[in-house]
């Protein structure tokens, strides 16, 4: 499955486990203020149990290919978390994963996430054009 808009996302996302995805985001944005790709791969980690249901490395795998065309190659390698373990990207996503599990505070809504989504596709589009 390939994902062309920002509004599949988001079925996605609200299909999916979106709460502990939104508290992963959050995390990252406190921790990486800067870097929109990684809390993106953070949020949208979780539609790989609604692609694949009981297969978390088919799912991750989905996943990253869903969003690949949308979000780009970088959002992509992260979702798939099949990075040298050593980088501190994926180190930094997987920690944020964990804690999101046990953290209880108020990560906001997914609609807050909707124009991050839509400026980084927006930024994808253009890059592709390029090419």
């Amino acid at each position: 499955m390939e994902l062309r808009s920002v509004e599949e996302l988001m079925d996605l996302l609200y299909a999916g486990r979106h709460r502990h995805a939104l508290r992963t985001a959050a995390l990252l944005r406190r921790a990486r203020p800067a870097d929109k790709e990684l809390q993106v791969a953070g949020l949208v980690r979780g539609i790989g149990p609604v692609l694949c249901p009981g297969d978390e490395a088919a799912g991750a795998d989905s996943a990253a290919q869903a969003v690949r065309s949308l979000l780009g190659e970088r959002v992509s390698r992260l979702v798939r978390a099949d990075a040298d373990p050593a980088d501190d990207d994926v180190l930094r996503l997987r920690q944020a994963e964990e804690e999101g599990r046990t953290a209880a505070f108020d990560a906001g809504v997914l609609e807050d996430w909707r124009t991050v989504l839509e400026l980084l596709a927006a930024r994808r589009s253009r890059l592709g054009a390029v090419d």
